[in-house]
């Protein structure tokens, strides 16, 4: 072959070279907008790990100290707060557990549980629509009993099986043990149920 003489099937046409370029430019597009997902997902899941780690963790039951309410096994979202009140659930650490319990007394509140367990907050019988069955429990305590300044009276909604402030044992729990009040419960979806 002489030179300057070429054969025209040796280079690609136009319109071929102009599917290879839109061919590479989408490619391009394609990997930037995966990595562009990928990196709006990785920034989402920490997002909602630093949610669930310090605003609203989620915690699994264990045990039947608060049914019906709550069983064993259910899982509830908690909100970490330290405006708490009574009738909340809250959950508190002890003995390097994380336990949950209602609250019965605040600071300073004078209790009174008569033998039968109906409960008595400053003066008044308290209503307890969350309990079923009314129970003095496990109670070593003296009445009237006053709340400490900084500590809870909590109780479990079971009374007859929960160990709770009525005893000696565990008492009252005070205000920097206490993480946060129960939210939600979230499992079983079909029992789903607020409680805040």
């Amino acid at each position: 072959m002489k030179k300057g003489n070429h054969n025209t099937q040796d280079f690609p046409s136009i319109e071929i070279l102009k599917k290879e370029l839109n061919r590479e430019r989408y490619k391009r597009r394609f990997r930037r907008i995966l990595r562009s997902t990928v990196n709006a997902l990785i920034v989402v899941a920490a997002v909602a790990a630093l949610i669930a780690t310090l605003v609203l963790p989620v915690l699994q039951i264990a045990g039947t100290s608060m049914e019906p309410n709550l069983n064993d096994g259910d899982i509830v979202v908690m909100m970490k707060t330290d405006r708490l009140h009574t009738g909340d659930l809250c959950a508190f650490y002890y003995s390097n557990k994380i336990l949950i319990k209602r609250i019965i007394g605040a600071p300073g509140d004078l209790l009174w549980i008569n033998d039968d367990g109906t409960v008595y907050l400053n003066g008044s019988e308290l209503t307890e629509p969350y309990i079923t069955e009314k129970s003095l429990g496990e109670c070593d305590i003296e009445f009237p009993y006053q709340v400490p300044e900084n500590y809870y009276f909590l109780m479990g909604d079971h009374r007859k099986t929960s160990i709770d402030s009525r005893s000696s044992v565990i008492g009252c729990i005070a205000e920097d043990q206490i993480i946060g009040k129960i939210l939600f419960r979230v499992w079983p979806l079909k029992q789903f149920l607020w409680m805040g």
